[in-house]
C-alpha cells in the first residue's frame, strides 16, 4: 500500500536567513510563519516598554541588553529550527550576543499581541520559550488592556494596564503601560 500523505517540508534557520531583505517571519519547529506589519497601539507600546526599559537598566549601570524587534533569538535546539523575533528581549548573558543576535534564551521577552499573533504568542511562543529557558515571559493584549505575566514556567500572573507591574528578573522595578 502507498503512502500518500504529503510529508511537509521541516525549514530551518538558514531558509530563514535567506529570505528576501525586508521580509521577516519566524520558525517554530521547523514552519515559518510570516509576520504582519505591526499597528500604531503596537509600536507606541512597543516604544513606551522599550524606553522604561532601556532607563532603568542605564540608571542602575546595569550589564543586561534590551533590543526590540526585529531582533534575532536563536532558540537552541539540535535540529536548528527554531528561530523568533520577540517585540523585546533582554539579554544579562553577554556571551549569548554576537552580530547576529541572541543565541539561547533572553532573560526576559515581551510579546505585544495583535490579532494575527494571538495563537503564536500566547500559546506556541510561550511553550518554546519556556522551553529554552526564558526566566520571564510578558504576553501584552493591546486591545484588552491587561498584560500576563509568566515567571520561571509556572507562577503566573494577570495584571491591568492600570497595575504597577513587577519585573520579575530585577528588585525594585515595575512598570505601568500607558498609551
Amino acid at each position: 500500500m502507498m503512502n500518500t500523505a504529503k510529508e511537509e517540508k521541516i525549514y530551518t534557520i538558514e531558509d530563514i536567513e535567506a529570505l528576501p531583505e525586508g521580509e521577516r517571519a519566524e520558525l517554530i519547529d521547523g514552519k515559518i510563519y510570516y509576520l504582519a506589519a505591526p499597528n500604531t497601539a503596537h509600536q507606541s507600546i512597543l516604544g513606551m516598554l522599550f524606553s522604561e526599559i532601556y532607563n532603568y537598566i542605564k540608571s542602575k549601570n546595569g550589564q543586561c541588553k534590551v533590543f526590540p524587534a526585529p531582533f534575532a533569538v536563536y532558540l537552541n535546539d539540535k535540529n536548528n529550527t527554531n528561530y523568533v523575533e520577540p517585540d523585546i528581549s533582554v539579554v544579562c548573558d553577554p556571551s549569548k550576543l554576537d552580530e547576529k543576535g541572541c543565541h539561547g534564551a533572553p532573560d526576559w521577552v515581551i510579546e505585544i499581541v495583535s490579532p494575527s499573533s494571538a495563537t503564536m504568542d500566547s500559546f506556541i511562543k510561550l511553550f518554546k520559550y519556556s522551553d529554552a529557558g526564558v526566566r520571564e515571559y510578558w504576553v501584552v493584549y493591546p486591545e484588552e488592556r491587561k498584560v500576563v505575566v509568566i515567571k520561571d514556567k509556572e507562577d503566573i500572573t494577570e495584571y491591568t494596564f492600570d497595575d504597577n507591574i513587577p519585573v520579575g528578573i530585577y528588585n525594585n522595578f515595575s512598570i505601568k503601560i500607558e498609551l
